[in-house]
Parts: structure tokens; sequence; C-alpha cells
């Protein structure tokens, strides 16, 4: 028997309209199942969708470009057997022609029973020592549990911490030092030319990350938290196997919270040589190249072709999607494109790689797309194309835990796995992986497990682009609300007539707030410019707290900060900005 089944996209968490990168298949291929079928594209990451079973394509309705979210069509397939490959391994949803309903999520494997012995036992078990991980031990221990944080890493803190988040926005800050210095000549303050040294720009790196994880250790310490250095593994609902340097041991919990996170994603038939990098690799500025091409121009790649751009190297950027940053506003990008177009040695937008060689005298790379460049040799290769959640990697099966093709763990507001007693936080729940968001979530999970009523309820979460200049946003963006039909109007103030951003010579940002129309209300924020995310803060409130124009307008902000543009976007909004000419708005 042969059914004709429509394949559509799964739950992909939050995101909505996210854009299709790539198309891997055409009418009339025969295709195996868990055969990739198109490549979406969010903020941090690219995420496969597989095909649900053996089959012939018989149509396909979505194309490069095309924004899509859970719910739609991607092709028709007729299957020799419905229900091939409708198993745990299959994340997208289907509809079949009968009548029969079919869930799109994973059935997990019925858990393992383990009988062997437990070297030791605790009341709750934490996997992962990341953002999420720590937060959620040291709640968890404030409310007088009995905890274990088991972490792969030498040091708390995870990948945020150790090679991540933190060193990372270290780097950053050199870089911005070596550009103001620069920049100043221009205004009759000539510095000259920096001496960099990596060695020494290392280990001042490392020595932050140190502080903030020995940091770590003492809070653990006195909150009687047991830090056990290993990666571990389940072996049943109740038992965790931890291989560490100094052995294995057993680990019976009463209950337990995943948070173990995500690795940078690599493309696959890249050659194994050390002069391609993922983003850990590019934090130890070894060998620094003179030529460098960065994979991906998400936040991620843009990030760290900042720091290497200071450093003296000639970056140049790749980016499949048509637009850098996917998911932002266009015009929040144009400050950030107009200042790195002058500076890095080419930006490849709508280009993809086919392949990189490996020859002794560099890195061939070849290319594809309009615009793409003949074949060009680079010293490094740093691939940034987003990360890939850790849920394949921790034996959560043998707890019985459902975990996507991706290694995704879904949770309910609780941050409940389909185990009732087992958790998960942070990056292993999917979208946006961001340790903000971990955290929150953390406490959570630690709060629930010690008996208490909690549930993740954030309205939104901000994400930023720690790039020069920097990015924010949050809530509903311009693109979202046209793209949704939402009654919405915005308000803008140009850095140009701040007063602030004159004075510290960076006056090509903007901030804008997107409101309800109905309401007045902010629903969304976004700012370009220096210090941008540490300004989105007020929006992240004003939206949680309800705040409609007004409230933002007539909240007084200091003068001269660049904190007072949030307030005059309110204000241009509303028509009562003094400080432009804005024609009032019509009622």
């Amino acid at each position: 028997m042969t059914d004709v089944i429509e394949v559509k996209v799964p739950d992909i968490g939050d995101f909505t309209d996210v854009e299709v990168i790539e198309v891997h298949v055409k009418a009339g291929d025969e295709v195996a199942a868990e055969d990739s079928l198109i490549t979406l594209e969010t903020e941090k990451a690219a995420m496969d969708v597989p095909v649900p079973s053996a089959g012939r394509v018989e149509e396909i309705f979505i194309s490069v470009g095309d924004k899509v979210s859970e719910g739609t069509v991607i092709i028709k397939l007729t299957a020799a057997d419905s229900t091939v490959g409708l198993d745990s391994a299959a994340p997208a949803e289907v509809n079949t022609s009968s009548q029969t309903e079919v869930d799109p999520k994973q059935v997990a494997i019925p858990p393992n029973s383990y009988t062997g012995k437990a070297d030791n036992e605790t009341s709750l078990l934490i996997l992962g020592a990341g953002p999420g991980g720590y937060t959620a031990a040291f709640r968890a221990a404030d409310l007088g549990m009995d905890v274990t944080l088991v972490e792969r890493w030498p040091s708390l803190g995870g990948v945020c911490l150790n090679v991540g988040c933190i060193p990372s926005k270290a780097l950053l800050h050199a870089a911005k030092v070596i550009e103001e210095a620069h920049e100043m000549s221009e205004f009759g303050v000539k510095f000259a030319a920096p001496e960099i040294n990596t060695i020494k720009l290392r280990d001042w790196k490392q020595s932050v990350v140190d502080r903030l994880t020995g940091g770590l250790a003492g809070l653990a310490k006195q909150r009687k938290v047991k830090v056990v250095q290993g990666t571990g593994t389940f072996l049943s609902p109740q038992h965790v196997r931890v291989e560490g340097d100094t052995g294995s041991q057993v680990i019976a919990f009463q209950q337990c919270i995943i948070a173990a996170g995500s690795e940078p994603a690599m493309i696959p038939g890249l050659p194994d040589d050390p002069r391609i990098i993922d983003s850990s690799g590019a934090l130890e500025l070894e060998d620094m190249p003179k030529r460098m091409l960065v994979i991906g121009g998400g936040i991620i790649g843009l990030e760290m072709a900042t720091v290497y751009d200071a450093l003296g190297v000639q970056v140049s950027v790749v980016e499949l999607t048509k637009t850098l940053v996917p998911g932002c506003d266009p015009d929040l990008l144009r400050p950030l494109e107009k200042r790195i177009k002058g500076r890095y040695e080419a930006i490849y937008k709508g280009v993809g790689v086919t392949g990189v060689a490996a020859e002794k005298a560099g890195l061939l790379v070849s290319f594809e797309g309009n615009g793409a460049p003949e074949p060009q040799l680079y010293d490094k290769v740093l691939v940034a194309v987003g990360r890939s959640a850790n849920g394949g990697k921790i034996g959560a099966e043998l707890a019985g835990v459902k975990v996507s093709e991706r290694g995704i763990i879904d949770v309910d507001k609780q941050q409940r796995t389909n185990v009732p007693h087992i958790f998960a936080i942070g990056d292993i729940v999917g979208q946006p992986m961001l340790a903000h968001k971990a955290t929150h979530e953390g406490k959570v999970a630690a709060e629930v497990a010690a008996g208490e009523k909690s549930y993740f309820d954030a309205r939104v979460i901000p994400g930023v682009a720690y790039t020069d200049p920097e990015i924010a946003w949050v809530g509903v963006t311009e693109t979202e609300a046209k793209a949704q039909g939402l009654d919405y109007g915005k308000g803008a103030f140009p850095w140009a007539a701040s007063g602030r951003a004159l004075s510290v010579a960076r006056d090509e940002g903007v901030t804008k707030i997107i409101f309800d129309n109905k309401t007045n209300k902010i629903i969304g924020c976004g700012i370009v410019g220096p210090n941008a995310g540490e300004l989105i803060a007020e929006a992240c409130l004003a939206i949680e707290m309800g705040c409609d124009a007004t409230d933002i307008g007539l909240t007084i902000h200091p003068h001269p900060t660049l904190s007072e543009t949030v307030g005059m976007a309110a204000e241009a909004f509303e028509g009562t900005l003094t400080d432009l000419y804005i024609p009032k708005r019509k009622k």
C-alpha cells in the first residue's frame, strides 16, 4: 500500500518566518528516511528538516529564500509504507491521506533498567555546569536540596565562561580599544600603531575566565554543592555514569536537570586540517593569519570577524542567505554593514561554500552563487554556522527522555521533560541558544524540583550581536510585524541628533521602538550603536511591565546619555519629541 503524505515544518520553538537557505531535493527524487529535505536558518543556528520516510518526492512547495513556520507544507511524498520512518527519529510533522493523526514529536525509547551498584547518591543531579547548570545548582542548594553538579570541563562555567561568551567579550573589548585609539587621530589625538602581543592578550583573556570560574568554585563550596568532573551519560531514569580523568563512577539520583548545552556545528566534508577552526579555536589566537575566511554571517561569525579585523587580519565573510544576522531588521543592519564594508576584504551574501581543499600554501575555498568569487586561498577558515544541541550525546534515551533528531529535548513551562523527575534547560531545549535564557530556566527547574510552584513565563528574550557597532533587539521586530499583519507603529530616534553619540564620535546609531497602535504599548525594540546591548534592557523591562509610549516618554532619562534615545524614540511615536521635528501621528 502506498500513501501520498504531506511533510510539514516541525515544531521549531518560538521562531516564525524562518528563512529556507537550502533545498536538498527536487520533484522525482527517490529519498531515504532521514535524508535532509531543507535547511532553515534562525538567529544562531542552521537546522535540517529530514524526510520522515523513504519514498518519491512528488511535489515541492517551497524554494530558497522562502519564509516558513511550524506547519508549512514542504513536499508531497509517495511512500511505500506510510508508517516507515515515523518513529522516534522523525521530527517532521506528517499528515497522511487517511484520517489517522501522526504525532510529530518523537516517541521515547523505553527506559533502560540498571541493576548495578551506585557509587554515590544525590537528591538532585545536574548534568552540565554552564550558566544554566550552575544557576540551577546554586538555587536548588539555597532551597535546601542535596545537589551534585557534573561538569566535563576542568572548571565550572561550561562553554559560556570557558570558550564562549566571556572570553569572546574580553577580546572584543581589546578590539574596541584598538579601534577607538585609531579613530581618535581624526580628532587631533594620535597614538602610535599598536604593538599586539597575542600571547599576553591570550593570557589576559584567560585571567578573566579563571577569575570567574574560580569564583563559581567558591560559590559551589559555600553552598555545599558536590562537584564531579567528567562526562556524564544516562544508564537509566535514576542513574548517570560519569567518566573522568580519575576513573568512572555511577551516581544514583532522585531528580535530574539536564543542562548539557551545545557544540559548534561543522560543515560536513571539510578536510581534517588545524587551519580550519570553530569559534572555540578562534579564541586561542594561535598562528595569526594574514587572510581569514569566516563562513557564516550570523552573530558568532561577525563577532569573531570584529576581533580578527582589529588585530590586523584581512577578513572575508561568506553568508549563504541574502542578509547578515538573519532575523534582524534591515535598518538595524545598515550601520554595521556600512562600517565593515570598508574594513573587511570582502563580504559575500547569498553565496555558499562548495569545497575546501587543504594545500601547503593555504586553504583553497570554492564558492557558488550570485557574486561568488573565483576560488580563493586563505590562511585560516573559521566555521561559524551555528550550534547543535547535545541531546543525542548523553544517552538520554536510556532514561526514556525524548530527544529530537537535532538533539533537542522538549520541555513544558516547568522545564520538565516527558520523564517527570527529569528536567532540561538551556541550549539543549532549543532556540534561542542564549546564556541569559538558560539562567532563568535553571532557576525555574531548581524551584520546581524543590517543590515550589514556578514557571518559565518570560514575555521576551533579548538578543545581542556584540559587533562594532552592537545590535540588540527584543520582542517583535518590524519585519515580523509586517509579515504578521500587525497594526503597529514605530518611533525611531537617530543618534545623529544625540549629543552623547556625537561626543563619542559614533552618530551612526538608531533606537527604534515598535508599538501596538491600538494600545500604544511597546511590543518590540531594536537598537544599533555602541553599548546597544546595555540599552536594550530598558525595553525588556518595559515590555514585561506592559508600558505604553507615555510611560517611557515621561520617564526622566539622564542627560547626556545614550539611554535618552529610548525615551526620545517613544516621544517620536507620540509626536511629543522636541529634539527633532517629526509631524504628529494622525489619530
